[in-house]
């Protein structure tokens, strides 16, 4: 049996994780897929993470032009993460006519266009089930599995680091920063977690998942995002009062008026099945026209969850056809696809205001006159320090997003309105 040798670039966590399963499931590969697969070369800065593990010193390499020139190596897993130097590492490999396996949501979302073009010309392969959703298998279902059924919509959670401050804030009543310091503490979080917090890691992979569900080019700087920092122990409590629970989602819906693309803060139902997806687990729920509403669910992140899904990727373009996009990938926005931002979603709004007659009332109309509906209006018993000062909390019906926007800026201008304490979408 040949042996297909292959090279990791970036020894770190999800690399480490990676050479664990190629070198104590090698048996088992080689039995059920009839694929020999070893790990040849491991390029990194320092010989030190392979030094830790025990591994010989002949697998460490530091000359990424000595690995791109070795033609032994038929495909190169890259697990560096970040744009620079895994662009110009990664097109390099691919010039060479070997392929590509990545975990690197950032850099698929920014220069996926610039990548795809440099394989497809040189015969090789790129290949990111490990870049969305850890070791769920998302992208191969709507890739292999959706073959009959137009992708309808998609509802995620698929960043584990929001999902679990989130579902901590929540099962222990705690406030936003409390919960991303224990984040920190587990290593679930960053020291700088923007990327997480603010929504960008949801919208890279939310780009490149509804690139391929709908088969057009969805830029991530297209997609509306807004993070959690904003999210309040108060929101938490009254959400789970009006029977809600509060998740960072990532939305697409296609149709025929438009592309939706967004990433925010969710008031989800609590019988919803994404309601109960906790901790640092995410879930995709996708609707398809004819097969109905699937959920994957899994491990979105980790050493080895991530690891499975680059190995599952390394068999496929070691066994065999590479394929590409069906769709004119060139970074932008498809001409003949429209984004639609004026989307349609109810609304949950908390209010600190005056607590006196006729407050509510007021509001009720302003939102009225502009054909928002409220389904539900309740007083909470959280009250400011000064004197007189209540939390009111609106729930509306479904409303167009640029009314309510527009009523809140209204809203903001009354008097008896102190402050508008959050705005959060409702599924």
């Amino acid at each position: 049996m040949k042996t297909h040798k292959i090279a990791i670039m970036g020894f770190g966590t999800v690399g480490g994780g990676t050479y664990d399963i190629l070198t104590e499931n090698r048996e088992y590969i080689r039995a059920t897929r009839g694929l020999d697969i070893e790990v040849k070369t491991i390029l990194d800065r320092s010989s030190a993470p392979l030094d830790a593990r025990g591994i010989d010193k002949s697998v460490f390499c530091s000359d990424v032009d000595a690995l791109a020139a070795d033609s032994e190596i038929s495909v190169v897993v890259e697990t560096m993460g970040g744009v620079e130097p895994a662009k110009t590492f990664i097109t390099k490999m691919l010039s060479s006519g070997k392929s590509v396996v990545t975990a690197n949501k950032e850099l698929l979302a920014k220069h996926w266009h610039e990548l795809e073009p440099v394989a497809r010309e040189h015969g090789a392969g790129l290949y990111f089930e490990a870049s969305c959703v850890g070791g769920v298998p998302i992208i191969r279902a709507i890739n292999e599995s959706f073959q009959g059924d137009k992708v309808k919509s998609i509802y995620g959670i698929i960043n584990g680091t929001t999902n679990y401050i989130l579902s901590k804030m929540s099962a222990e009543g705690v406030g936003y920063a409390e919960a991303l310091a224990a984040a920190q503490s587990l290593g679930y979080a960053e020291a700088d977690p923007t990327s997480d917090v603010e929504g960008f890691d949801a919208a890279y992979k939310l780009s490149i998942l509804a690139s391929l569900a709908f088969h057009t080019c969805v830029p991530y700087g297209n997609i509306y995002r807004e993070g959690i920092t904003s999210v309040t122990a108060s929101d938490i409590k009254h959400a789970k009062e009006l029977g809600y629970a509060i998740k960072l989602l990532a939305i697409a819906k296609s149709g025929d008026d438009g592309v939706e693309a967004r990433v925010h803060p969710c008031l989800v139902p609590i019988d919803h099945a994404l309601s109960s997806v906790s901790g640092a687990f995410n879930a995709v729920y996708l609707n398809g026209d004819f097969v109905g509403d699937l959920m994957f669910y899994g491990a979105g992140a980790g050493a080895h969850p991530t690891g499975s899904a680059i190995v599952s990727d390394i068999v496929k373009a070691l066994g065999g056809k590479h394929t590409y996009t069906d769709f004119q990938n060139t970074g932008k926005l498809s001409p003949d696809t429209k984004l639609i931002g004026d989307f349609t979603s109810g609304y949950y709004i908390s209010l600190i205001v005056d607590d006196r007659p006729g407050v509510l009332s007021r509001i009720s109309t302003m939102m009225g006159d502009l054909g928002i509906s409220i389904k539900a209006a309740t007083q909470g018993p959280d009250y400011e320090e000064k004197k007189g000062g209540a939390n009111v909390v609106f729930l509306t019906h479904r409303a167009k997003e640029h009314a309510v926007m527009q009523a809140i800026e209204k809203i903001g201008t009354l008097a008896a309105v102190r402050k508008i304490e959050s705005m959060i979408r409702v599924l």
